[in-house]
């Protein structure tokens, strides 16, 4: 478990790195086909930087706003409140703020940068369709997420990805509204040139390259999260249980986003059950491993 808090610190450390470069190289790509590079590798070093270190104190605020969540009223939500206690208890993990999310689908998410400053969310159709064993399932998979510090990196990644997207959205506005014209001089920029032609592609596939990077986050935490869950409540039926509701609900988390996807305990949005020709191309943006794949490994322990 030690190693496995390390590794994700670790990890952490080199999306914030990787992140800062992905930026970089972005703005480089648009000042490059506006006729500036430097100015805009120095505006997006500058852009970078504001948005790791808010994306590290201020994303689970974030996060817990883009998804409608509302604290959770201990007299009106008792059982919830009761079942994250006494999972709390016995894990030795302290008590994190609890949210409620008005949404007819069932989910959940985890979100904060530490164990002391962390917060579950769910959403009024899980409480709804749980019975309280699945429920305590539920909670013990967000806490493991706790635990072990996968929060910390999941929810950097909601600013880091919307970052980048809002970066290259505004650079490709930029080079439309500048004609693709070098600023004073009054010549036609290098459009043709082969670095301008892929610091274009570049700008074009930044929000892809960064869809793909968010769903590689999430797939493999969340199998270790059902892991642990079942260890923190020693019964995995109730887990599989759960996931077995979750597989068999179509409803789509419409409190979800494209940049808040991963953060959940299955994949809030439509499309994640596409058959036919475009189905690995869909697999591709997929932010969690197939449900039967995460109950059939639970049903092994």
């Amino acid at each position: 478990m030690h190693d496995l808090i390390s590794a994700n610190k670790r990890r952490t450390a080199l999306l914030v790195v990787g992140f800062v470069f992905f930026l970089v190289l972005v703005g480089w790509a648009a000042g490059l086909y506006i006729g500036s590079p430097l100015w805009g590798t120095v505006i997006a070093l500058a852009f970078s930087a504001v948005a790791a270190f808010g994306s590290y104190w201020k994303s689970d605020v974030i996060a817990l706003r883009v998804s409608r969540a509302v604290p959770a009223d201990p007299a009106t939500y008792q059982r919830l409140h009761n079942l994250v206690e006494g999972l709390c208890i016995a894990s030795g993990l302290p008590k994190p703020a609890i949210y409620v999310i008005d949404d007819a689908a069932p989910n959940a998410f985890a979100t904060g940068r530490n164990p002391r400053h962390a917060a579950i969310a769910v959403t009024t159709g899980l409480l709804d369709k749980m019975n309280r064993v699945e429920l305590e399932g539920v909670l013990a998979h967000e806490l493991s997420h706790i635990r072990n510090y996968d929060i910390l990196i999941s929810t950097m990644t909601v600013t880091m990805v919307g970052a980048i997207a809002l970066l290259s959205d505004l650079a490709i506005r930029l080079m439309w509204w500048n004609g693709g014209r070098v600023r004073r001089s009054g010549d036609r920029s290098d459009s043709g040139n082969p670095l301008a032609i892929v610091g274009f592609v570049l700008l074009i596939l930044a929000p892809v390259i960064a869809m793909v990077l968010q769903a590689a986050v999430g797939r493999r935490r969340e199998t270790l999260a059902d892991v642990s869950a079942c260890q923190m409540t020693r019964y995995p039926p109730g887990l599989i249980s759960a996931l077995e509701k979750l597989q068999a609900d179509t409803t789509v988390t419409h409190a979800a986003s494209t940049a808040t996807a991963h953060m959940w305990i299955e994949q809030p949005l439509s499309g994640v059950g596409d058959a036919g020709r475009l189905s690995r191309l869909h697999s591709l943006f997929n932010t969690h491993p197939p449900l039967e794949e995460r109950i059939a490994l639970l049903r092994e322990i």
